[in-house]
């Protein structure tokens, strides 16, 4: 797994330039107070002009803070994929202290006050928290290790977690990506937390249920070969190199990726998933294959970056369609925070701009 260090407590130096009027004013962060609500997620949302690094850590604040705000709770696509993206570029923003403060606060107050609302937000936070400490100070935060702890305790008998399960791939339709979450969260926890008395009789627990219950998607096996990049062994060997073979086969002639094709998914109305490339499977994928140890300059990530940055929509995300129904499409949230971490993993230079033809 790489880690991240200063200045956005990651690895890559970054400048940041200006915000977009249509967020705030052009020079002053987006915060609680000032964020407004993105335009909503279209298909037709015309490319920007030119990549923008600004553009999209503004695109994940306002989202985020505005979610946080509103709606009062956090979701995987949303700000828990911001607490794994927005350190990789500037921990010091307003905007990520300010959600990592509400994840805290959940964590030390809402949970002792209240318990959680479900298992699942037990294993979401421990892992947004994990991959959060990660990518800054480096160092297990005590909150954090209650969550992660915590996390154990929900376990079921046979080693997975009761999940949500609301028809919203690929986050919330299965049992399976709970556990997968779950291995990504012990993986990546600073501080060799997964040599804890805790954390290794739970990771035991954690690999029999996967022997038993195979990942139902490439998607999910995906994440295992993310976890496993630590040297947590969550596949084979052989399973491993599988995976890497499968995804990198999956590279569209445009250079993306498209997330249909990370598993086999049904739209509720019976329409055809979209076939064109998007921004969580491309940044999905080329992040994973990162982790993985394809090099940054590897001509095939390289081309999926090349993807990222031309098809950077002009409100700064990237959109992805929903696999569930034509509303919404907030999948687009987790593609734009995955997308940012593809960037930052592969080096690319953030100051570069690519025109369009």
């Amino acid at each position: 797994m790489t880690t991240w260090r200063w200045i956005f407590l990651g690895g890559c130096a970054v400048v940041l330039t200006g915000w977009p009027v249509s967020a705030v004013q052009a020079d002053e962060p987006v915060t609680l107070e000032n964020a407004k609500v993105p335009a909503a997620n279209k298909t037709d949302e015309p490319l920007a002009k030119e990549f923008s690094l600004d553009k999209a850590v503004a695109f994940l604040d306002s989202a985020s803070l505005t979610w946080q705000r509103d709606r009062k709770c956090f979701t995987c696509h949303t700000n828990y994929a911001f607490l794994y993206s927005r350190p990789m570029v500037d921990a010091s923003a307003a905007a990520h202290q300010t959600v990592r403060k509400a994840a805290e606060e959940l964590v030390e107050k809402t949970w002792v006050e209240k318990g959680p609302r479900w298992d699942a937000e037990v294993v979401a936070m421990a892992a947004a928290l994990a991959s959060n400490d990660a990518a800054t100070t480096g160092k297990l935060s005590p909150v954090t290790k209650i969550a992660l702890d915590k996390m154990w305790t929900v376990q079921q008998a046979d080693g997975g977690w009761k999940w949500i399960k609301c028809g919203w791939p690929p986050m919330e339709s299965d049992d399976h990506y709970g556990a997968c979450l779950a291995a990504v969260a012990v993986a990546v926890a600073p501080e060799n937390y997964r040599q804890t008395d805790v954390a290794k009789a739970g990771i035991a627990k954690l690999k029999e249920y996967l022997a038993k219950n195979p990942a139902p998607t490439l998607h999910h096996t995906a994440m295992l070969l993310w976890a496993s990049s630590t040297g947590e062994a969550f596949l084979t060997p052989e399973q491993s190199k599988a995976a890497v073979d499968k995804l990198i086969s999956l590279q569209q002639p445009d250079g993306g990726w498209k997330l249909p094709s990370l598993g086999d998914w049904k739209r509720d109305n019976g329409d055809a998933q979209s076939s064109d490339s998007d921004g969580y499977g491309t940044g999905f994928t080329v992040y994973v294959l990162r982790q993985a140890g394809i090099p940054a300059d590897d001509a095939r990530l390289q081309r999926g970056v090349e993807w990222l940055k031309k098809n950077q929509r002009e409100s700064g995300r990237w959109f992805t369609h929903s696999l569930k129904k034509p509303s919404n499409h907030f999948i687009s949230h987790a593609g734009t925070a995955y997308a940012v971490m593809a960037i930052q993993a592969c080096n690319a230079k953030q100051t570069a701009a690519v025109t369009k033809p």
